[in-house]
């Protein structure tokens, strides 16, 4: 057994080894873009202007972003877009050019971004438009601004010396009426003014770049891009000067104009140092919790691992002795005998809404196979960060085209339950759990649409979801269906009895519930460390790049799901309960409901989101996910179950 632990952990290392040299691993078939300045001759592959793109503004206070235009900084003339993929549109990111415009390695010192914001104290429009500015200092609401597809970062130092550089950085900082700084308010001890909103109105932007010049092509690529937010209050609006002086001042009760200049300092630095193909590096190492993450990710598998040893060896030792004793034609008594082998005549009996099971069988079969594929591509880098919303534009164009399976596996197993309503089948496989999810995402996209965020899905966007909905998903479904209702039912190894048998009385543990609520323990003990991350990613607007550890940690949550629905349901059989048709789909399908006890934690706990709105929004997502996790969780624990029951019951004599 010790050397069995020692090489599962060798394994696991290699593994590991193996998977962490995707991190660094880039998008493939992304080209840089070479750049170069005046001096240098430009063709048409070396570019000599830099345009920053901006970002929607959210914040870890509320889950409602917000577009850049509506906090009233400055726009840009043109106002181009850039073009968007469905998975941007799904999560409401909202790219439009900005105004800050450089030319390659050459600096700027304080240059001024537009003519001066001003609000007047007795003009309504201005004071809502402050007020809503100061909302979004109140709520810690960030930037993200873009520059050559690679976030500008604010990198400052946290404890322990590390450094951790932030894709975002604050509009601006309260200090509330108590003196208390608030969140970015305490880089300075300039900011001490009580009852006082500091807008941040300048940056410094340091620009790295990696010259050619030595490795044979011309040119330059950038490979960094940082920024210093600063507050400073301009005497002249005309010719601003951004060395010292005092910050600039919102004060909480608007009784007197305001004016707010935006400036900016760009300077380029040369490192060749840092490779093109690296230069998420840095942002992404100095994620928060990286090192306790791959320390807890290990420690999680080295167990599973270890408990799935465990599990397999007794499983497979007790129903060798069990089928070798059954097996015994010299023995008399082997009729007499309880266990497993009493219920072959019942254990095929079709269970009861068999038309719902077999439903909810097609459409876990479709998640199943949709969420493979797309953690593997995001292995391989396809679906990188650098690809903004390639991960959900990847999974629903799979989830769309994947309606074959689902209808054929659906249709399949209807068949075998002996259902006729074939039609009523298909339908309620296309369209029952896709619309339970289009509806929760409609009422929560008209919440969006009614505060106003950005992440409001337009109605174009939601048609063309429904056109591919019913335009591609429901014919394949179809499809697949038909061809399932073409194959004959699935063969059972044994007959089952005419009339039901009885089910002798079950002690605490075999009865279905403790049993259900008992099944989803391990499973969701393999994911709960990567879930605190995804939540973190999602909920608190930090980049998942760890997909090889995803990935990895989703063939164990097969193995463990399957592993432990397989023991429970021999027990069950064991204590002569046959109904195992649908308590294989629920127990490792309960996985999903501590799923959700565990974002009902993280919103308590973990999140500081404020307002009901917000707080809709958040349980309305969860449920989404919840549904899913429940249906692809429960397809596995079936279908690991109903291979196992035809096994055992195929190699044993029945008389």
């Amino acid at each position: 057994m010790r050397m069995r632990l020692h090489f599962s952990f060798a394994l696991v290392c290699l593994l590991a080894l193996y998977i962490r040299s995707f991190s660094a691993f880039y998008l493939p078939g992304l080209a840089p873009v070479s750049f170069c300045d005046k001096k240098e001759k430009a063709d048409e592959d070396c570019q000599t202007d830099i345009q920053l793109f901006v970002n929607r503004l959210d914040s870890v206070e509320s889950v409602l972003p917000y577009e850049y235009d509506v906090f009233d900084f400055c726009k840009d003339a043109k106002e181009l877009r850039p073009s968007e993929n469905l998975g941007q549109v799904l999560f409401g990111e909202r790219i439009e050019s900005s105004p800050y415009k450089f030319k390659f390695k050459e600096d700027v010192k304080c240059s001024r971004v537009c003519p001066p914001k001003t609000y007047k104290h007795e003009n309504k429009d201005d004071i809502a438009k402050l007020d809503f500015l100061k909302m979004g200092m109140q709520l810690n609401y960030q930037h993200h601004w873009i520059i050559d597809n690679m976030p500008v970062t604010w990198c400052y130092d946290v404890e322990d010396g590390q450094k951790y550089c932030n894709p975002g950085f604050p509009i601006g900082c309260l200090v509330a009426g108590d003196g208390r700084a608030k969140d970015a308010c305490v880089i300075n001890s300039e900011f001490n003014k009580k009852n006082t909103f500091y807008v941040f109105n300048h940056v410094d932007i340091k620009i790295k770049y990696h010259s050619g010049e030595q490795e044979g092509w011309t040119g330059a690529r950038l490979v960094a891009a940082t920024l210093e937010p600063k507050s400073i209050k301009h005497t002249d609006e005309d010719h601003p000067s951004c060395d010292g002086g005092n910050p600039m001042e919102v004060p909480a009760d608007f009784n007197a104009d305001v004016s707010i200049v935006y400036t900016y300092s760009v300077t380029f630095e040369q490192d060749n140092t840092i490779k093109w193909a690296s230069r998420w590096d840095y942002i992404l190492v100095s994620m928060p919790h990286t090192n306790i993450q791959w320390f807890s990710i290990m420690n999680s598998l080295v167990i599973v691992l270890f408990l799935s040893g465990m599990v397999a060896m007794i499983m497979l030792r007790t129903l060798h002795k069990d089928i070798a004793r059954y097996n015994q034609v010299d023995q008399e008594d082997a009729q007499e005998e309880s266990g497993w082998k009493q219920v072959h005549g019942d254990v095929f009996r079709p269970p009861r809404k068999g038309m719902l099971l077999s439903v909810f069988l097609g459409q876990g079969t479709q998640i199943f196979i949709m969420t493979f594929i797309t953690l593997f591509l995001a292995c391989l880098g396809f679906l990188s960060p650098a690809n903004r919303g390639a991960l959900m534009t990847c999974a629903v164009v799979l989830w769309v085209l994947l309606g074959t399976p689902a209808g054929y596996v659906s249709a399949r197993l209807y068949k075998t339950f002996g259902g006729e309503k074939w039609k009523t089948n298909v339908l309620l496989t296309a369209l029952l759990c896709p619309g339970i999810v289009f509806a929760d995402f409609f009422l929560m996209n008209l919440i969006l649409w009614g505060e106003g965020s950005s992440a409001a899905i337009p109605f174009g966007t939601l048609v063309a979801i429904l056109a591919l909905w019913f335009g591609i998903s429901v014919p394949l479904t179809f499809v697949g269906a038909y061809f399932g209702f073409k194959k004959p039912a699935i063969e059972q190894p044994v007959r089952t009895n005419q009339i039901p048998r009885q089910i002798p009385e079950q002690s605490f543990f075999t009865k279905p519930i403790p049993g259900i609520v008992m099944g989803g323990i391990l499973p969701f003990g393999c994911i709960f460390i990567q879930l605190f991350f995804i939540l973190n990613s999602i909920w608190s607007h930090q980049m998942y790049y760890m997909f090889g550890f995803l990935f990895l940690v989703f063939i164990i949550l097969l193995i463990t799901c399957s592993e432990a629905t397989i023991l429970l349901c021999y027990f069950h059989l064991c204590a002569e309960d046959y109904h195992w048709w649908w308590r294989s789909f629920l127990t490792s399908g309960f996985t999903a409901v501590y799923l959700f006890i565990y974002a009902v934690h993280y919103f308590f706990s973990k999140l500081q989101i404020i307002g009901m709105a917000s707080t809709i929004l958040y349980f309305g997502y969860t449920m989404i996910m919840v549904l899913i996790f429940f249906l692809f969780t429960g397809t596995i624990g079936f279908f690991a179950c109903f291979w196992f029951v035809n096994k055992i019951y195929s190699v044993v004599k029945v008389d």
